[in-house]
């Protein structure tokens, strides 16, 4: 029982990081699409309320079901395929902690412009291509991650001192 809730657990958070990243991504191009700062704004509002309460707890949540899961069904933490995983997944956070303060920044920009009655500043136009660039290797991280916990690949262990 404990292992398929477990397993149940660490599906959903997968699918948390994986759909509120992917929805976040949609909304913010489609809002910079607009050129509004209004819409930019408002849009930004909510996907830093977004990436707090749905990202960051499957964030803080993937980790210790993923051990816990490994543990249960008996898999050594240094088997390959859960190592590179682990990998993958520090790749992924070191993407997405920038994006987030990104996110917050271009936020603030554009209320202001907004507020001004202002075109968005280049500041802005800047932070949005570093936001969009590091959203490719942050997602495929996540897509490999995906792959590897399915496909459970016969990958060599770590082994400490060897």
């Amino acid at each position: 029982m404990a292992y398929f809730v477990l397993k149940y657990l660490h599906i959903i958070g997968a699918t948390v990081l994986l759909g509120t990243g992917a929805g976040i991504a949609f909304f913010m191009v489609a809002a910079h699409r607009t050129g509004e700062a209004a819409t930019i704004a408002a849009v930004a509002r909510i996907v830093v309320l977004a990436d707090f309460v749905f990202t960051a707890t499957a964030v803080v949540a993937q980790p210790v079901t993923g051990v816990l899961l490994a543990l249960n069904v008996g898999y050594p933490v240094g088997e390959g395929w859960i190592v590179l995983s682990v990998g993958l997944y520090l790749v992924a956070g070191a993407f997405w902690l920038p994006v987030v303060w990104m996110q917050m920044r271009m936020r603030d920009l554009a209320l202001a412009a907004a507020s001004a009655h202002a075109p968005l500043p280049v500041a802005y136009h800047r932070l949005f291509w570093t936001w969009f660039g590091f959203g490719f290797p942050a997602f495929a991280a996540v897509l490999a991650i995906f792959w590897l916990m399915v496909a459970r690949p016969h990958l060599p262990a770590l082994t400490l001192g060897g």
